[in-house]
């Protein structure tokens, strides 16, 4: 049974979803977040699943936080660690400890829109598709490479919160199908590469109309 640990700052919809929708052969074991008030907290000791805060401003440096942060996720000994919602900015060294399990979703077609803001700033570009992509965590914000993207149609009459509401329901569905191929195997990440790796059955068999891994190698 591999082991996940999930990483919240806020509500935790795509914990939620992941916890509801966890991968055979995967099981949550713990939610943390560096916020005590953290409404995604409830809903995961609801479900009896270990909690945890390491709150940011209790530490002196990013650095200082990071590696109180990393010694309670180890207390699990993760397979994988999950950022959903994690509203921090993870240093190299961080990142670097958890290299090729260290999961994020975005909610753009990445490398489009990194950051803050997507939605408004895919409305101001005028793109037709905007979406969601979840991808390897490296040092670079937002950089790492895509497992798996979906995305949804701009409509004429969007504004920012009917544009979020639409992406965040395909974030939903698309975060438990790429947690679910790291779990089987079917995806990894070439550390020394940088590069995704998808077994060629499983690319070939991957749903081109909104799961799909990215077309770049």
């Amino acid at each position: 049974m591999q082991s996940v640990v999930i990483l919240i700052s806020g509500r935790g919809s795509n914990m939620e979803a992941l916890v509801r929708a966890c991968p055979a052969g995967a099981q949550v074991r713990a939610v943390i977040s560096n916020r005590a008030d953290a409404a995604g907290l409830d809903f995961a000791r609801a479900q009896g699943i270990a909690t945890d805060v390491v709150a940011h401003r209790d530490f002196p440096s990013r650095e200082a936080f990071d590696a109180a942060l990393a010694q309670a996720i180890d207390r699990f000994a993760p397979d994988w660690v999950v950022l959903a919602g994690f509203m921090r900015v993870l240093t190299a060294g961080f990142v670097e400890h958890y290299a090729g399990r260290l999961l994020n979703i975005h909610p753009s077609l990445l490398p489009a829109f990194p950051g803050l803001d997507t939605h408004a700033r895919a409305l101001a570009a005028g793109v037709c598709l905007h979406g969601a992509t979840v991808h390897f965590v490296t040092p670079e914000l937002d950089g790492g490479p895509p497992i798996m993207q979906a995305a949804v149609p701009v409509l004429p009459d969007d504004d920012e919160d009917a544009l979020a509401a639409r992406v965040l329901a395909q974030e939903h569905r698309l975060y438990p199908q790429a947690l679910a191929a790291c779990v089987r195997g079917e995806v990894r990440l070439d550390v020394a590469t940088g590069r995704v790796q998808w077994q060629a059955d499983r690319l070939a068999a991957a749903d081109a109309a909104l799961l799909a891994p990215p077309l770049r190698a």
